[in-house]
């Protein structure tokens, strides 16, 4: 790419870059700020400036201590009312389906201090996170959130909301990851605000949940699933069975 001489330089070096990643150019991770400007000629700020331009934009992503990535993403193409069409749900298939067609969905988000240090992974690492809420008989009994190292479960079944018979820990298992050995620690807390919501429990005092966290881990002793569960006391009667 030739210098930056003419117009507002940070707008021009983010042209440019664009077009590059458009046309399949420019893949994998961004030169850094530095490198950028003794290419271009100009300061780190116009850099800077460009880059965050391409962020904004969705077509680079930037990873704390690790630098900046190329993201080419097709747009999802939300067209409704088709979406909602009863010939498409009716049939048993998800609104998402209809968006995203076979395309994978996931939902991660940073990982808690004490998930991270289960997984042996940094503090805020993204991982998969797999939220439910699960009700019986029409009553909310159980919030959980299940946390998983991307490393293993990233870009396979266990990203999906149907993981296959058996669930996850299959799904681990298929992967050579299978838990062997768990780990719970209970607590008995009161409530918090959405808890009382999600959950539709009284705000009367003396109103309990159990909190369950739950660790599973492989036979070498890596942590592979933290499960973070909210039981509603009134609901459970926890029982454990070992021996002497």
């Amino acid at each position: 790419m030739s210098s930056l001489a003419e117009g507002p330089a940070y707008e021009r070096l983010a042209q440019q870059l664009r077009t590059a990643i458009l046309a399949g150019e420019m893949i994998g991770r961004l030169p850094s700020l530095d490198a950028l400007a003794i290419q271009h000629g100009i300061t780190r700020d116009i850099a800077r400036r460009a880059v965050e331009i391409l962020r904004g934009e969705g077509l680079v992503v930037t990873h704390q201590g690790k630098g900046t990535y190329v993201r080419v993403f097709q747009r999802i193409v939300r067209r409704s009312p088709a979406r909602l069409a009863q010939q498409h749900w009716g049939t048993g298939r998800k609104i998402q389906d209809h968006d995203t067609r076979d395309r994978p969905r996931t939902a991660d988000m940073p990982a808690p201090d004490y998930v991270a240090e289960a997984l042996g992974i940094p503090v805020r690492e993204p991982v998969l996170a797999r939220a439910r809420r699960f009700l019986v008989e029409r009553r909310p009994v159980q919030l959980a959130t299940s946390y998983l190292p991307l490393d293993i479960v990233g870009g396979t079944r266990i990203a999906y909301t149907d993981t296959g018979p058996g669930g996850v820990y299959a799904r681990l298992a298929d992967l050579g990851h299978a838990p062997v050995r768990f780990t719970e620690r209970v607590t008995a807390r009161a409530p918090l605000p959405d808890e009382v919501d999600r959950l539709e429990l009284t705000t009367a005092i003396g109103t309990l949940v159990f909190e369950i966290i739950r660790y599973a881990y492989t036979d070498a002793g890596r942590c592979v699933e933290v499960n973070r569960m909210v039981l509603d006391a009134t609901a459970y009667e926890l029982q454990y069975d070992f021996d002497a």
